[in-house]
Order: structure tokens, then sequence, then C-alpha cells
């Protein structure tokens, strides 16, 4: 026995610890890296897990673009409606590209612009379809329109096709109430002028002066220029059309839709159907017919068709029917229900909803 103990615990164990040997640890072993063979199969399975993933991306993304095309559709078939509470009828198609909106000549035949123009007040747009208002008419023509032409409307575009923008303005059409701007915006939506024998040079025909069309009002210039009762839609040349002369019923009716657009020229204005300013009176930029000659379509390369509906949707356009309603209608919609559709009393009641 240890006569002298420590005094403390501490230096006790102090003193036990320089009775033993330290045994060395062994050495870590070298860190490993990925061979070659290892870092290109996690490159393989990365690239299968987006390749898996991206589709689905895509999709979800095209589905909430669609959801917010038909959103547009809704505000502009709503925006028409409230037009025809307000007024009588549904915004006139005016008097022919060659004219555009006019805040000083009313909502009706007298107006000679188109019926974008005509609902501008009802998509919160007042203070730009009263640009000029009051003005002379070449101050309106050369200062105050041309200004107008290059605002951007965001309601007025399809997000699939095109973001809203200014684009150039390459068109020959003389304009007798625009000085013709370089860039304008333009719109992806046209109205429904039904079964219809419109040709493309119909449209440049019209007035020449105010004067000149305030003495062509009504039903009797449309005889002139295309024949009696040749028009079935619901927007066309003077046209003032209530609800009431819908005889098919609002919701066997199409009202406004989506336009087909060649898919070379969403941005150069090198289409017949996309080649003029968004509120000119009846054009095929703003108007589409339903004939049974016209099969609705995607927007295609290298195909012109500007007479017809249709989208840069895959699996269908958009219509907005005359009770404000909007569905995707098929591009494989037999025709003859389509013509149907867009005759506002021709005796056939099919169910827009259907298709």
């Amino acid at each position: 026995m240890n006569p002298n103990p420590p005094s403390t615990d501490a230096a006790w164990t102090r003193r036990l610890n320089d009775h033993f040997i330290p045994v060395p640890r062994p050495p870590s072993p070298a860190p490993r890296g990925f061979t070659l063979v290892e870092l290109l199969v996690v490159i393989t399975i990365i690239g299968i897990l987006i390749a898996l993933l991206l589709p689905a991306v895509q999709a979800a993304r095209e589905a909430a673009r669609q959801i917010q095309c038909k959103n547009h559709l809704k505000q502009i078939a709503l925006s028409c409606l409230n037009h025809e509470e307000v007024h009588g009828y549904l915004p006139t198609g005016g008097w022919g590209n060659r004219w555009v909106g006019d805040p000083d000549r009313g909502f009706g035949r007298r107006q000679p612009g188109g019926w974008l123009f005509s609902i501008l007040p009802y998509i919160e747009q007042q203070a730009l379809h009263d640009m000029g208002i009051g003005s002379t008419f070449d101050q309106k023509k050369s200062v105050y329109f041309p200004q107008r032409e290059a605002v951007p409307l965001e309601v007025l575009t399809c997000p699939t096709r095109r973001p809203p923008g200014l684009y150039p303005h390459v068109s020959t059409v003389h304009y007798w109430n625009l000085d013709k701007p370089s860039l304008v915006f333009r719109g992806d939506y046209a109205a429904n002028l039904g079964t219809c024998s419109y040709t493309i040079n119909s449209f440049y025909f019209g007035p020449a002066t105010l004067d000149e069309g305030d003495q062509m009002l009504g039903q009797e210039w449309v005889d002139v220029l295309y024949g009696a009762n040749d028009v079935t839609g619901v927007i066309h040349v003077h046209s003032e059309v209530a609800l009431c002369d819908i005889t098919d019923g609002l919701s066997n009716t199409y009202l406004v839709g989506e336009k087909y657009i060649c898919a070379d020229y969403y941005y150069d204005a090198r289409s017949l159907s996309d080649d003029q300013v968004i509120d000119c009176g009846v054009d095929w930029d703003v108007a589409r017919v339903t004939n049974d000659s016209y099969q609705p379509v995607q927007d295609t390369p290298g195909f012109a068709n500007a007479w017809a509906f249709g989208s840069a949707h895959s699996n269908g356009f958009h219509m907005a029917l005359c009770d404000g309603s909007v569905h995707l209608i098929n591009y494989t919609i037999d025709l003859s229900v389509h013509a149907h559709l867009g005759n506002r009393g021709d005796g056939y009641t099919i169910d827009g909803k259907k298709f």
C-alpha cells in the first residue's frame, strides 16, 4: 500500500496513466473517388430523369398557358356582352380594313373601327379608347391613333403563340384615318363572321370619307358589297346584332375565338391573317368564317389559311359562345357542325358545349 496516496483524484489519474504504454491507432484508409464507369452511370441516370420530367414540366406549362388563353377569351366575351347590354347590340365590325376606331363616332354603324376598338372600355381600357377624342381629323390621324396602335394589351394575346409586344407593320393597305406606324400591336382572337362568301379583296372596298360612310349605313352596304343575307355570323361590316337576333340560342352560336396564323409569321407580319392594326374594321386579322371549306387547324409552318379559326395549341382551339362561356373545340370537329355553330339563325340548335 502506498503510504502517501495522492491528495486528489486528478493527480491519482495522472500517476496511473504513467504506467500505461499508448497503443497507436491504425491509419485511416485513403479517400476513394468515383471511377469513370460510375460517373457515366450517374450521368446517364440524371439524363433519364430529366428526359422523364421535362415533358411533364412542358405539359404543365402549356396547361397553364391554355388556362390563361381561355381566361382572356372569357374577358373578351364578357366585354362584348357588356357592350350589348349598354348599347343594345354586340360591337360592330366597322367599315373595313382601311378604317380604325374613332372615339368621336360612338359605338354603332357610324363607328368605322372594328369590334376590338369598341370593347376597349369594357376591358378597362377607357383611356386608350378615348385617345384623341375631340381633336381634329388630322390630329387624330397623325398623332393620337398611331400612338394607340403601339400599346400592347395582354388580354388580346394567346401566351402559347407569342408574348404581347410590338411587331413590324409592312402592309401596303392605305388607311383613311391613320398614318401607318412602323410598329404595331397584334392580337390573336377573331370575331365570328359565320358562313359567308367574303373574298380577301372585299375588305379593300368601302367609303373613302366619313361622309360617304355615313351615307351608306346599314344592310344596304352589305347588300351592295357581298349580297343580301350573305353574312350569318354575329359581327360583320356595319353590324348591330342584338342578342335577340341570335335565334339559334346563345349557347349554340360562336361569338369570338382563336384565329389561325401560319407558324412561320408570328413576328414579321407576312401573313395575310396577321398584317393589320388591331382595331381596324372587318378584315381577316380580326374576323374569321365558319364555311365548311375552312377546317380549323393548329398553326402550321408553310400553310396559309387566312380565313379559318385555329390556334397554337396542339389539342384544339378556344371558342367563346354568345352566352359568354368558353370551350376548347377539337380540330376534328365536323365541318357542317362548325358551320351551324357559326350561323346565328339557321335553325340548327347544336350545343357548342359538346365540342
